[in-house]
């Protein structure tokens, strides 16, 4: 397993070294212990979700203001371009961004730690996305930023109107959301 800190160093691209052959391929997805040493401290996963979702789909930036989550996404169907946004207020990368594109073909899992809002773009006709996370849903404290915040200036790929959710159409600018000390 390959684990690369992005240019936030705190999100962890982790990468399993797949072996395949022509019956098909088998990789270790999470082991607790490496897992562990490459964040330095202790988690405690407490939840599994599933989401499919069909080309276009804008999921995000979705965080809870208590009870924060830390999230291991990771892509089994399909393909979507994973982001995650620091508003942690005292972080030297506050309101900054990082992207990758997670699929199944490329296996890659995203570590979004807990201060951070999280959201993916739906590339492929179909992506099934799982994640696991450090807390339970807790939809009181449950926030959302505007996934086209220009002082965030994520780049989407382009895309000029994506499908979302009621709720994420009333995401709110980072400048005006509640966020993390």
């Amino acid at each position: 397993m390959r684990i690369t800190q992005l240019s936030i160093p705190d999100v962890l691209l982790i990468e399993p070294k797949v072996f395949g052959d022509e019956r098909g391929f088998f990789f270790e997805s999470f082991n607790q212990r490496v897992f562990e040493e490459a964040i330095g401290r202790s988690v405690t996963f407490v939840q599994d979700n599933h989401s499919k979702s069909t080309k276009n789909v804008l999921r995000g930036l979705h965080y809870q203001i208590q009870h924060p989550q830390g999230k291991l996404v990771r892509v089994v169907a399909g393909e979507v371009f994973d982001v995650a946004v620091d508003i942690r207020k005292s972080s030297p990368t506050f309101g900054k961004w990082v992207g990758e594109t997670l699929s199944a073909e490329n296996k890659k899992q995203l570590w979004v730690p807990e201060g951070f809002a999280h959201g993916f773009l739906v590339l492929s006709e179909n992506a099934e996305f799982l994640y696991k996370t450090t807390d339970y849903w807790y939809p009181k404290f449950e926030r959302c930023i505007i996934w086209n915040d220009s002082s965030i200036a994520i780049d989407w790929a382009s895309i000029e109107t994506p499908l979302l959710s009621e709720k994420d159409w009333e995401g709110l600018p980072l400048n005006a959301s509640e966020v993390f000390t």
